[in-house]
């Protein structure tokens, strides 16, 4: 983590909107998404208020025959229990039921599950993972900063 991150708070890359333009491209292609999608889907959210349609990608980690997807950011406003959204997984468009966890003891439970599987998740997210084991100060400070998980379960 570098000296301008904190613990348990979300980093986005550089180039970020860059980024997720060209891997909601790729992850459209059912051959490249079979390569590079095994741990990313798209999202697409529509947003409360404004109505706008938005593409997220985002990493994923299967979870008790769930998709387990975990973010602080303002998008995940727009999920709700019971109301399902669609997803590109594996090249393919399907929808998706969603379960928000939003309290304290879930979401701090399913993020270090999230972050023990994704190094990367736990890196953006100021997650130290040791021996298997996310630091729970770490996952408390992600809870504090808006931390939600959203459960997929693709039909």
């Amino acid at each position: 983590m570098d000296s301008m991150s904190q613990a348990g708070s979300a980093q986005t890359m550089p180039l970020q909107n860059v980024m997720n333009a060209a891997m909601r491209t790729a992850l459209k292609l059912p051959v490249v998404s079979g390569l590079i999608g095994r741990r990313l889907l798209t999202l697409y959210v529509t947003g409360r208020k404004s109505g706008k349609r938005y593409e997220i990608p985002v990493a994923y980690t299967p979870h008790d025959g769930a998709l387990l997807v975990g973010s602080p950011f303002a998008w995940g406003k727009n999920l709700r229990t019971g109301e399902p959204i669609e997803v590109q997984l594996r090249g393919q468009r399907r929808t998706a039921d969603v379960t928000v966890v939003s309290d304290e003891a879930g979401v701090t439970e399913l993020y270090g599950v999230i972050a023990k599987d994704n190094g990367n998740f736990a890196k953006f997210n100021g997650i130290t993972v040791r021996d298997g084991v996310a630091d729970p100060e770490d996952l408390r400070r992600a809870f504090e900063g808006g931390a939600r998980v959203f459960v997929l379960t693709p039909r």
